[in-house]
């Protein structure tokens, strides 16, 4: 009884550093307009493009790195060790005075913060075996959604002169220092789970060599990269096709479709669970339903401005948050399905690498699109046919650990 409490005293324990982890990527894009006035050598939003690019590849990049960290030593050093660098540069991010200042920052900030994501779902999958997986997974992803949330209103901390967009990452990063602490002393390594990665190239060769694993990784990149544009440009988009203010763009960009996604990775997790009695591919059914949402979602989306509504803009973001729950929950227990315990936050990484990486392009490209004037149509039109391809790819995944034969 003590070891389900605390498995699920785990979950509770991760889910602040969870919501710090994304509130610091997410408030950026809710302060762009604050942050170009305030540095103007930023000058445009290719270049502002660049700035969210390069946070993601160089989390890209470390992430394998910090995954098999976490999968050969301990994955409670690695998550505790993460939040305090990422927070440290937090607070030095409401620092910067210049366009290639403000560039270092991202790019360290996605180094540390790259550590995170996938120690903390490796160690909930270490103590959520069986029937509670999904929904330890959805619970943590619900975090990352209140973070996205809280970072949206963070437009009006900005506009606020006596605050302002510094103080808002000089105040969260002293949270996360301090957090650090308690997390590191109440945090445990999972006992059942004590074999680890023997070496890099073993670890790589057994991944790369599992055909379930990189279809797992097609399928996770390709709708990330609507995801990604979603968080990071959809403040800014509101704003200009709707002529608001930067505050309730910002909230109107994130609130109501972190909302929905909450409630659908509570929910995603649950029907996930409860499918898995039936048949063992019941985590990839309910991730590829949540995945036709988001393709009817990236429509409506790219639309929404050409009827001038702003409703409808949120409505569409509603149902994108609804299918994003649904996937996002299901994720690391489809990698479950078909890796063993001992490489999965090493698995996990790699999924981030290619990943970000492509949402790095993404919104890199998505900047360039954006100063050429082409249609918001066409542009989430090809997000939505590039996610409708991965709902063939996440069906052809073969599980190997099924739900029964879990401890």
């Amino acid at each position: 009884m003590f070891a389900r409490h605390y498995a699920w005293f785990v979950v509770a324990l991760l889910v602040p550093v969870a919501l710090l982890n994304y509130l610091d990527r997410q408030m950026l894009a809710a302060m762009k307009f604050s942050l170009m006035t305030d540095i103007p050598d930023i000058g445009s939003d290719a270049n502002w493009g660049k700035i969210l690019a390069l946070f993601k590849w160089t989390y890209a990049l470390l992430s394998p790195v910090g995954g098999y960290l976490a999968d050969r030593f301990s994955r409670r050093h690695v998550i505790a060790g993460s939040l305090l660098v990422w927070s440290a540069i937090t607070w030095a991010t409401g620092q910067v005075t210049t366009f290639d200042q403000l560039l270092l920052t991202r790019a360290v900030m996605g180094i540390s913060e790259a550590f995170y994501i996938p120690a903390a779902l490796a160690l909930i999958a270490d103590y959520h075996q069986g029937e509670t997986r999904s929904r330890a997974v959805g619970m943590h992803q619900m975090g990352i959604y209140i973070g996205v949330i809280i970072g949206g209103f963070s437009g009006y901390a900005a506009d606020n002169p006596d605050f302002g967009w510094r103080g808002m990452f000089e105040l969260c990063g002293l949270i996360g220092m301090l957090y650090a602490v308690p997390l590191f002393l109440a945090v445990r390594n999972a006992p059942a789970v004590e074999a680890r990665s023997a070496s890099p190239q073993g670890t790589l060769r057994e991944l790369l060599s599992n055909r379930s694993f990189l279809l797992l990784v097609l399928y996770f990149t390709l709708p990330a990269m609507a995801g990604w544009i979603v968080r990071d440009w959809m403040p800014a988009i509101l704003k200009t096709e709707f002529g608001i203010g930067q505050g309730k763009a910002g909230v109107s960009a994130t609130l109501y479709w972190m909302v929905a996604a909450i409630i659908a990775a509570f929910a995603g997790g649950w029907l996930a669970d409860a499918w898995m009695k039936r048949t063992d591919r019941g985590r990839i059914y309910t991730s590829a339903l949540g995945m036709g949402l988001i393709v009817i979602a990236m429509m409506g989306v790219g639309y929404s401005p050409s009827t001038g509504q702003l409703g409808v803009a949120i409505a569409f973001l509603i149902l994108f948050g609804l299918g994003w729950g649904f996937f996002d929950s299901n994720n690391m227990p489809i990698l479950c399905q078909i890796t063993r315990p001992q490489v999965r936050a090493t698995g996990y990484g790699l999924m981030n690498l290619v990943s970000i990486s492509c949402g790095g392009f993404a919104d890199w490209g998505f900047g360039a699109l954006r100063d050429l004037q082409t249609p918001l149509l066409a542009i989430f039109g090809v997000f939505a046919s590039v996610a409708l391809l991965s709902i063939v790819l996440v069906l052809l995944i073969r599980p190997t650990e099924s739900q029964s034969v879990a401890p």
